[in-house]
């Protein structure tokens, strides 16, 4: 299990790093509420404004790539949507895979505004 963020990161692919650090920034500027988990394969987000904590992000770099998972309440489509699966009976699991920064655009943020209120909605 890496212990930090930059250890996690030390190896990977300079672009890679690039648009995940780009991500991670929109996420931690949702709220006062997100917590950081750092893993061995994944770093996730989670809203812990309630009693239980509640995922809503998670991101891992594949060679050059940012794979990105949303929780949603709904089915989305994006350009960049490898994959969508119902994880519980409330949310959708929406996996979508990044080449670059730039694919971080405006209907990509308002997905990851949503998969911050849904877990608020879904929480607990």
């Amino acid at each position: 299990m890496y212990s930090t963020v930059d250890d996690y990161l030390a190896d990977k692919d300079p672009a890679a790093v690039d648009a995940f650090r780009k991500f991670r920034a929109l996420v931690l500027a949702l709220g006062d509420d997100v917590e950081e988990t750092v893993h061995t394969s994944e770093i996730s987000w989670a809203r812990a404004s309630s009693s239980t904590p509640r995922g809503f992000a998670a991101a891992f770099l594949y060679a050059t790539r940012l794979e990105v998972a949303l929780d949603l309440s709904r089915r989305v489509h994006h350009p960049t949507l490898r994959e969508a699966y119902p994880t519980t009976g409330r949310v959708t699991t929406h996996r979508l895979s990044l080449s670059s920064a730039d694919d971080l655009d405006d209907g990509f943020c308002a997905l990851l505004t949503e998969a911050y209120n849904t877990a608020s909605m879904t929480a607990g």
